[in-house]
């Protein structure tokens, strides 16, 4: 099992830019896929972006081109980087870890409001 801390949302601006970051509590280069996702109030949660032990990335078609998702494996961190922020992108964002036959961990979540 592993713990995981996100940090970094906040309030924002319609166009403004968030980093979110998630600290493991162990080797992430041993998990097999690092993802962030996020739930709306009222909605379902959604996966916004996954990143294997390999690189390869995958994104919703709703961030495409503003969200980045990376991973440094010497400080065991996975961030996402958040650019043209709107406000449809308000929800609490969630980190997780997967790894092929066994349940996935989740963090706590970090609030992100995208409001003027």
């Amino acid at each position: 099992q592993v713990q995981l801390v996100e940090s970094g949302g906040g309030l924002v601006q319609p166009g403004g830019s968030l980093r979110l970051s998630c600290a493991t509590s162990r080797s992430i280069s041993s998990i097999d896929v690092m993802g962030w996702y996020r739930q709306a109030p009222g909605k379902q949660r959604e996966m916004v972006a996954t990143i294997t032990n390999g690189g390869s990335r995958n994104y919703a078609d709703s961030v495409k081109g503003r969200f980045t998702i990376s991973r440094d494996n010497a400080k065991n961190t996975v961030y996402l980087q958040m650019n043209s922020l709107k406000p449809e992108d308000t929800a609490v964002y969630y980190c997780n870890a997967f790894q092929w036959g066994l349940n996935p961990d989740w963090g706590q979540g970090t609030q992100v409001t995208v409001s003027s």
